[in-house]
C-alpha cells in the first residue's frame, strides 16, 4: 500500500477549523484513511509503560466528584473526555453569528472579531492559537453564565487543583511544539489587560502579569510580550486593534526564570563566624531573605497589585510531587541515573511551584495559565509517568499540527544496514 500519510500529511489550513484527519490504528500508526471530521483529543502516553505497576487500588488519585465519569478506582485518570466536551461547547459558541449572543464583554467581543477576521499585515494567528484563547475566554466569561450544564467544568478544575496544587488555581492549554505559545500568551495578556483597564472594578481581569520561564534563552525570547519592546507582538503582530494599544501600555509585566524564586543570602558570613554567632545566640542565625523580600527582588513592578495572573512557559516543569499515596514512581523507587534525573526535576519543580505559592500568599494570585506541548507528570513525581495534567482544558496535538502544516513531519534516523 502506498504510504499516503508520509507523502501528503497536510490536510487542513493552519488558519481554519481542522475538519479532516488521518485515521490512526490502535498502535498510533496511520491507516492511510482520511476521516472528514476533526481529530478527537486522545490520551497517547508519550513514554513506555513502566515495568513495575502499582496496584489498581491506588489508581484513585484524581477522583474529582460524583458528577464526573473521568476516573474510577480501577483506571488511570484520563482528562480527554472533558477536553473534548469543552471543545464542543467552544465550537458551538464560536459559530454563533451575533456577538450579542457571545455572553462576553464588548472588549472581548472586539478582540475575538479582530483575531478571527482582521486582515493581518504580518503574521496571522493560527486557528489553534485563537482556539486556546477562546477556551480560556469561554471558561472565564461564558461558562459561569450558562448554569448547571457548564458548572461542572469549574468544579472539575477546582477538584483537580485541590488535589495536586491546593494553594493554586491552574488552567493548562496544550499546544504542540511550533504552534506558537508566545502568541497565545500575548493574546491572553491583551484580553485580560484591555478588560481590566476598561472595567477597573471587575475582579475577573488583571493587568498584572508574571511570566515564568525555565531558562535564560526562553526568557529572552519572551521579551516580545513587553508592550515597550521594539518587536512587541501587540504592535508588530497586530495582536490588538490600534485604538487598544494605549490600554496594553498600562499592563505591568515581569518576565523571570523560576530560579529567581530561590531565597538568597542577605548577609555573607563565613562558616566559622556563623558557628560562633549561633553558639553565642543559642539559636540558628537567619540570613536568608524572607518570601516578601524575594518577591520584592523578583517582581518590584507588581508589588502593591492584587490578583496577579501567572503565565507558565514549559509548564510541565512546575508541579508539587506526590509522596503520600503515590500512584507512580517516586525518587525512592528509582536507581542510578533515573533517580538523579528525578531528583533534579523534583527540586526544580518544587522551587517553581513554591515561588508561585509565596506569590499567592503575599500579593494574591488570580489564576495560573500553564502552556506546554507536554503537560505531563514526569517520572519520579509520584504520579504515573506521562499522566496529563488534570487541569488541561485545551489540546492541539503534534498530529494536529502536522495535518495543519504548522510543523514538519518528524523523521527518525535509521542506519542503512539495520534489518
Amino acid at each position: 500500500m502506498t504510504e499516503q500519510f508520509f507523502e501528503r500529511p497536510i490536510l487542513n489550513s493552519p488558519y481554519d477549523f481542522p475538519a479532516r484527519h488521518w485515521e490512526l490504528d490502535t498502535d498510533g500508526q496511520p491507516t492511510n484513511r482520511i476521516l472528514d471530521v476533526r481529530r478527537r483529543s486522545e490520551l497517547i502516553t508519550p513514554v513506555p509503560k513502566p515495568k513495575k505497576r502499582r496496584q489498581s487500588s491506588k489508581q484513585s488519585s484524581f477522583i474529582l466528584g460524583a458528577d464526573d465519569d473521568l476516573s474510577t478506582q480501577d483506571q488511570e485518570y484520563n482528562p480527554t473526555p472533558i477536553i473534548n466536551e469543552v471543545r464542543a461547547h467552544v465550537e458551538t459558541w464560536r459559530n454563533l453569528p451575533n456577538p450579542d449572543q457571545w455572553l462576553v464583554t464588548p472588549e472581548t467581543a472586539r478582540l475575538l472579531q479582530h483575531w478571527r477576521s482582521h486582515k493581518f499585515q504580518s503574521v496571522k494567528p493560527f486557528f489553534c492559537q485563537v482556539e486556546a484563547v477562546e477556551t480560556a475566554i469561554w471558561l472565564t466569561e461564558v461558562a459561569p453564565k450558562m448554569g448547571a450544564r457548564t458548572a461542572k467544568f469549574w468544579a472539575h478544575l477546582k477538584g483537580a487543583n485541590e488535589q495536586a496544587n491546593p494553594e493554586l488555581m491552574r488552567l493548562a492549554l496544550k499546544l504542540a511544539t511550533g504552534a506558537g505559545k508566545t502568541t497565545v500568551m500575548s493574546m491572553l495578556i491583551a484580553w485580560q489587560t484591555v478588560n481590566a483597564v476598561r472595567h477597573p472594578n471587575s475582579k475577573q481581569f488583571s493587568r498584572g502579569f508574571l511570566i515564568v520561564a525555565p531558562g535564560i534563552t526562553i526568557k529572552d525570547r519572551l521579551r516580545v510580550l513587553l508592550p515597550n519592546d521594539p518587536e512587541s507582538y501587540y504592535r508588530h503582530r497586530e495582536i490588538v486593534p490600534t485604538d487598544m494599544l494605549a490600554d496594553i501600555d498600562r499592563a505591568k509585566i515581569v518576565i523571570t526564570n523560576y530560579h529567581a524564586f530561590k531565597l538568597r543570602e542577605r548577609l555573607e558570613i563565613s562558616k566559622g563566624t556563623r558557628t560562633a554567632l549561633e553558639g553565642w545566640r543559642g539559636e540558628k542565625l537567619q540570613t536568608l531573605e524572607s518570601e516578601g523580600q524575594m518577591l520584592q527582588r523578583v517582581m518590584p513592578e507588581l508589588m502593591g497589585m492584587k490578583n496577579i495572573v501567572v503565565l507558565n512557559d514549559e509548564a510541565h516543569h512546575c508541579y508539587r510531587e506526590r509522596l503520600k499515596d503515590a500512584t507512580g514512581d517516586t525518587e525512592a523507587d528509582l536507581k542510578g541515573e533515573d533517580k538523579d534525573e528525578a531528583k533534579e526535576n523534583n527540586e526544580a519543580a518544587r522551587l517553581w511551584i513554591s515561588g508561585l505559592e509565596a506569590l499567592k500568599r503575599k500579593l494574591g494570585l488570580a489564576l495560573v495559565y500553564d502552556l506546554s506541548a507536554t503537560p505531563f507528570f514526569l517520572r519520579g513525581s509520584g504520579y504515573v509517568e506521562g499522566t496529563l495534567f488534570p487541569w488541561t482544558m485545551s489540546d492541539f496535538s503534534l498530529m494536529d499540527a502536522i495535518e495543519c502544516g504548522i510543523v514538519k513531519l518528524p523523521r527518525v534516523p535509521v542506519a542503512d544496514n539495520s534489518p
